[in-house]
């Protein structure tokens, strides 16, 4: 109708409804550096992005099967970024310089979970790591997370000491209190 504004909760909901249908076909958009290849009349399966200088992980389409990444530049995966890939059943991202600090930690996870070989990934920093697979390091090991441990170990450390010194005290005065009580009891007739 004619001169009808979008104050309609209809009108709302086709707004968002369109909204949303723009976002998911561009979602199912070749990322621009990568090769692409479909069969027919499908959405894309196979996301070639390999020797194309990258340094971050572009924006993947949910139906990726086939993921190359390898040869690039990328020091590390921002968290969650394969999550939607529902779909995938390979994956390379070797030869990339990887950064083994704690941000890593997400990728290691996440190759675990996708049963991917961990064992050809290394690390190229920080030095006191460089060479290393990544399937060979821990938390503990990864720069940036073994910091917050020590740190959450003491807290925790005090706080029991403390419940500790407590309880003692609470029992030596239970302890005075059943001898005097005891004394007390003795001279009452």
């Amino acid at each position: 109708t004619k001169g009808k504004s979008c104050s309609q909760p209809i009108c709302c909901f086709l707004g968002v409804a369109v909204l949303l249908l723009v976002s998911t076909v561009q979602a199912e958009v070749c990322p621009p550096p990568c090769i692409c290849k479909s069969p027919k009349g499908l959405k894309i399966q196979l996301i070639d992005c390999s020797s194309r200088g990258l340094k971050e992980v572009p924006a993947l389409p949910a139906s990726t099967r086939q993921l190359y990444l390898q040869n690039n530049s990328l020091t590390t995966v921002p968290n969650g970024v394969f999550d939607s890939l529902v779909s995938l059943e390979e994956v390379n991202i070797l030869n990339n310089p990887w950064n083994c600090d704690c941000h890593i930690l997400y990728l290691k996870l996440w190759l675990e979970d996708f049963k991917s070989s961990l064992t050809n990934l290394s690390c190229a920093s920080p030095a006191s790591i460089k060479g290393k697979p990544l399937s060979q390091l821990s938390g503990n090991e990864l720069d940036g997370c073994r910091t917050l441990f020590p740190i959450k170990c003491l807290e925790f450390f005090w706080r029991d000491l403390v419940l500790i010194i407590f309880a003692i005290i609470a029992l030596i005065l239970m302890a005075y209190d059943l001898k005097h009580f005891r004394k007390l009891a003795v001279k009452l007739p």
